[in-house]
């Protein structure tokens, strides 16, 4: 009876050991070549970001064009609350959440009218598709970034595209390096 406490402290101590070497291989990844140099650098369960926002993309291009309302649709209708950079009656401009530069907006036409994606685009939306532009030079003023910016339109799961809702990428505010993604 005496030996059913020992493993199963022993069991405890393994998992928590593991755990704790999962969450340092995970934050530093020379971490296992200085611990363990005889065992392959392979990954037990590591999933980067990219992964995850390819996986993400490809994801949401199955519902490309169901017609089903967005984020930004929702956000539009004042559903989803934003921080607003700029507004008018076709175009709306608001905060990424989840920024990529110092100035991360993100520049949206208020009706979809079937622009998912750039590469869908249509003649009949040419003068949308310059008024994002615009709207896009007007956020750069505001933000004090007119001087070094860069536009970004994702188009498809290839280039990571998560929302189906054509929108530009405004980004600023730090020295932007080339080649870009």
């Amino acid at each position: 009876m005496a030996a059913l406490p020992s493993f199963s402290l022993f069991r405890n101590c393994a998992a928590t050991t593991a755990r704790a070497f999962v969450a340092v291989r995970a934050s530093n990844h020379s971490f296992t070549r200085l611990l363990l140099p005889l065992q392959p650098r392979r990954s037990f369960c590591c999933i980067n970001a990219t992964n995850s926002e390819e996986a993400a993309a490809k994801a949401a291009a199955v519902d490309a064009d169901s017609g089903a309302p967005t984020i930004f649709d929702k956000i539009i209708a004042k559903e989803i609350p934003a921080s607003i950079v700029y507004e008018d009656d076709k175009v709306l401009a608001f905060r990424d959440i989840n920024p990529q530069a110092p100035v991360h907006v993100l520049v949206i036409p208020k009706f979809r009218d079937g622009l998912t994606q750039l590469g869908k685009a249509e003649p009949r939306q040419v003068e949308i598709l310059g008024q994002l532009l615009y709207a896009a030079k007007i956020v750069a003023e505001k933000e004090g970034i007119v001087d070094g910016f860069r536009v970004v339109i994702n188009n498809g799961p290839d280039a990571c595209q998560s929302v189906y809702h054509l929108h530009l990428h405004v980004l600023g505010g730090r020295q932007l390096t080339w080649p870009p993604g």
